[in-house]
């Protein structure tokens, strides 16, 4: 699958999915450090990537519709969650992409849960 990995995250969480086996590039990387949401949305909506991210404001289906791109992933944790538990947070992740589809849906990945968000037609 292609992600596109939000600023808060490192080259390992970057590695962490490339592991599996993904698609992965990162805000980092492509220059885009401090890019609007709405710009990060779009170049994702025209990559097909699932962008993984901390921040909550995608997290709104009415302005960032998950179904026009690859799929949103909203990392939720603690004000200042430690590496490791993002780590343990991304490794459920891609533990239910095993079972689960994530392409044009919203994912909130939480501590002991996922909530999944799919459009209604």
């Amino acid at each position: 699958m292609k992600f596109k990995l939000d600023e808060n995250f490192g080259t390992r969480t970057q590695d962490i999915f490339t592991a599996s086996g993904h698609d992965v590039h990162t805000v980092f990387d492509e220059g885009l450090q401090g890019a609007s949401d709405p710009s990060l949305y779009e170049i994702c909506c025209h990559e097909q990537r699932c962008l993984v991210t901390l921040d909550l404001d995608f997290s709104d289906v009415v302005r960032f519709p998950p179904e026009a791109c690859g799929g949103i992933v909203v990392i939720r944790s603690s004000q200042n969650p430690s590496l490791m538990l993002l780590e343990s947070l991304v490794r459920t992740l891609l533990q239910a992409l095993s079972t689960q589809s994530l392409t044009g849906r919203l994912w909130i990945v939480e501590p002991g849960r996922i909530r999944l968000h799919q459009a209604r037609n």
